[in-house]
């Protein structure tokens, strides 16, 4: 998801802060569900409106409402918390929070991880809340004293006065009686000892030792493991089922029908399997009977040529150029492809209902499950799993739901397991896109011109919670061309919306994903069109986007843009802003003699503003380039005969070690505030690689995944 990073989003009323009761400090906000009634905080109680917890034993606790899923909020969270507390790093540990108003993501008011949020969206409260845990326990330690607080200083989790010393611990239970500061001073960045540092994730051990819990290994007494045969497309219905086979299954219990497919219910997940591979459902696919990629390019390629709506429009874009460029580029469908597949346990109790998921979205999810069971939204539970991969995916509510529904109808604990086949055949994609690029040069070689049209399903449309503005714009369909650095004085934007069927949804960078690839390849067009270089040419582009320009530049230099390479390896590049950061790219490639492109280097420079983990950063753009680059060789859902024609890796490949380029991170230091890391690493290689192939063969690659039977002529 893509959200805008505007800084009154994030501001948060002062009057949530309170002291709580007991011998610990908690820091946190009152709860609105809950007429602001606050939890009172024990020694070993968990305080689900506390952001902090500080108990006698010196134990530092930051609650994250946030999900993990790799990217490591586990870790930049407390980061951000004990900065500002001056907490010592060896004392601080986390806790995942429950769903709770008070743990709402700040970026957009819910309690939600997506979009590159996490960071941005708690860089102002969580430090607000750790610079006011901190004046507390100034303020007590200084009431102990009987000297003035401003005379007191804080260390690695102590404060200080001359000789003497308390420890955070020691001084909780009087800190908790203190009152809230209306106002904190936050810290310089020159005076971080905590933010910017290579700090061990808190999550590893867990991790390592198996101790962490993800949704798959949930395991309840009397609970059933349901394995479903899921509607090909929305809109597929359930004709007829003859479940005699599946039920005769040793261990099979039950055969339930949903709106989504059939379920079968059982002892054991190889029991349900069994079962449900043995089911033998006749599906009505109604309109979507016949329906096959070629139909979807149709249709996309339509909306790229006659417009719905206008999103961006500067000078006049019926000028004759010198010269003109034009291309048409294409995406297909992509799966999310998690390593772990969708799961989610529910339980539907005579007093509520509890589920045990690993989801990015669970505030949503408990408003949504409570009229799914009938019940006010209080009494649903969630407790939130470590997530084996989201990537968007598990932003939606569809496995809680079906899980749901089973348990409520079962009247047992149901453990509910899409298949990777079921999820990858019948599940959430990115969409599919065509864009249709006319550029224009001037005799000297610039650029004076450029119109896209680009046709694409609407993922705000889908979502279920926004809506497409006026402007008929849908701004994930658009973002990385109608916000692109280039300037071009005349230029004309368009979008035409087009829903062949499949259901679309946010997918890492979401629109990034595959416009920047048809944005950064087009402008690589123009510059060899120009007869110039396609840094330069770039470069030249970017005269009012400083930001852009100076990872550009990165790139280039660690790269060694313009310097020899080995014999029959080449270079491309590519630069792109999303979710407020700035990556750019270089790729060095040879093509080997069956035409397979061979990655041998990523350098990516990248800009997030200020600095959390570096280790974080590196990991994060790392994880994304694979992820990016995978797509780029081998991604694609296609359609025949109104079905999925993918299942699993064997016709899903995602990159293996023996193909990982060598990738170097180049981390740009800023003052800005911090932008996204999770997902801005992976738009760029895509283009960044094409671009290079072009240059090695003089073939320009426009569709993804790469059609390397044109390499094998070049």
């Amino acid at each position: 998801m893509s959200t805008t990073n505007d800084s009154h989003a994030f501001e948060t009323s002062r009057r949530g802060f309170m002291a709580g009761s007991g011998a610990a400090l908690v820091v946190g906000f009152t709860l609105p569900s809950m007429g602001g009634r606050a939890l009172a905080a024990t020694d070993t109680a968990f305080t689900p409106n506390a952001w902090l917890r500080i108990t006698p034993d010196n134990r530092v606790t930051v609650v994250c409402g946030s999900s993990e899923m790799g990217q490591g909020v586990l870790t930049a969270i407390p980061q951000l918390m004990a900065e500002e507390l001056d907490a010592d790093w060896a004392t601080v540990g986390v806790e995942q929070a429950p769903v709770s108003q008070a743990f709402n993501n700040p970026a957009f008011g819910m309690q939600a991880t997506g979009g590159s949020t996490t960071v941005r969206g708690h860089w102002d409260v969580m430090r607000n809340a750790g610079a006011t845990a901190r004046a507390m326990l100034v303020a007590a330690a200084a009431e102990q004293w009987k000297v003035p607080a401003g005379e007191c200083r804080t260390e690695a989790g102590h404060v200080m006065h001359g000789s003497k010393k308390l420890s955070y611990g020691q001084l909780a239970e009087a800190a908790s009686k203190q009152k809230a500061p209306e106002k904190v001073a936050l810290k310089d960045p020159k005076d971080f000892k905590i933010l910017g540092q290579r700090k061990a994730r808190l999550d590893t051990a867990g991790k390592t030792n198996g101790s962490a819990k993800f949704g798959i290994d949930v395991n309840l007494p009397g609970m059933l493991v349901a394995v479903m045969a899921r509607a090909p497309l929305p809109g597929v219905k359930v004709a007829k089922v003859d479940d005699t086979a599946a039920k005769a299954v040793k261990g099979v219990k039950q055969v339930i029908t949903l709106p989504t497919g059939v379920a079968v219910l059982a002892t054991g997940y190889w029991a349900a399997k069994k079962g449900r591979d043995a089911l033998k459902v006749d599906w009505d696919f109604g309109d979507k009977a016949g329906l096959d990629s070629a139909k979807v390019t149709a249709m996309l390629t339509d909306g790229a040529s006659k417009a719905d709506a206008v999103a961006l429009k500067a000078g006049d874009a019926g000028i004759t150029p010198a010269k003109l460029v034009e291309a048409t580029y294409e995406a297909p469908y992509l799966a999310h492809a998690c390593m772990e597949p969708m799961n989610c346990t529910a339980w539907v109790k005579p007093d509520g209902v509890e589920i045990w998921a690993g989801t990015q979205s669970q505030g949503p999810v408990q408003g949504i499950l409570s009229q799914v069971a009938s019940v006010d939204p209080g009494k649903v539970k969630v407790n939130t799993m470590m997530l084996g991969g989201g990537f968007g995916r598990r932003f939606a509510p569809d496995f809680v739901i079906d899980a749901t529904l089973l348990s409520k109808i079962s009247g047992a604990p149901v453990k509910l397991v899409y298949t990777r086949e079921d999820d990858m055949a019948a599940g959430f994609y990115r969409p599919a896109s065509v864009a249709k690029f006319t550029g224009g040069l001037d005799a000297q070689g610039n650029a004076v011109l450029l119109k896209a049209g680009v046709g694409s399903p609407s993922i705000m449309a889908a979502s279920g919670f926004m809506k497409i503005p006026e402007s008929g714009v849908d701004s994930f369909a658009m973002e990385g061309i109608n916000d692109h650095p280039y300037s071009v004085p005349n230029q004309l934007i368009t979008y035409g919306r087009r829903e062949p069927g499949p259901s679309v949804w946010f997918w890492r960078s979401v629109g990034h994903s595959q416009n920047s690839f048809f944005m950064e390849g087009f402008i690589d067009e123009m510059a060899h069109a120009a007869g110039k270089d396609p840094f330069e040419f770039r470069r030249a582009l970017m005269d009012q986007q400083p930001r852009y320009r100076q990872v550009l530049e990165v790139a280039a230099e660690k790269a060694g843009w313009g310097k020899p390479l080995p014999a029959g390896v080449f270079r491309g590049i590519a630069v792109v802003q999303s979710f407020g950061s700035y990556v750019a790219e270089v790729a060095e490639v040879s093509i080997n003699a069956d035409g397979t492109p061979k990655v041998h280097r990523v350098v990516a420079a990248v800009d997030c503003g200020m600095t959390v983990n570096p280790t974080i950063i590196e990991r994060q753009v790392e994880g994304a380039i694979v992820y990016g680059l995978s797509a780029a060789l081998y991604g694609r859902i296609s359609l025949k005969d109104g079905r999925v024609e993918q299942g699993n890796f064997h016709d899903y490949p995602v990159l293996r070690h023996n193909e990982m380029p060598k990738v170097e991170v180049h981390i740009v230091k800023s003052t800005e505030k911090p932008g996204g890391i999770g997902e801005p690493g992976t738009p760029p290689v895509a283009p960044a690689v094409a671009n290079a192939i072009f240059a090695a063969t003089g073939k320009r690659l426009r569709s993804l995944p790469f059609d390397t039977s044109q390499l094998k002529k070049a």
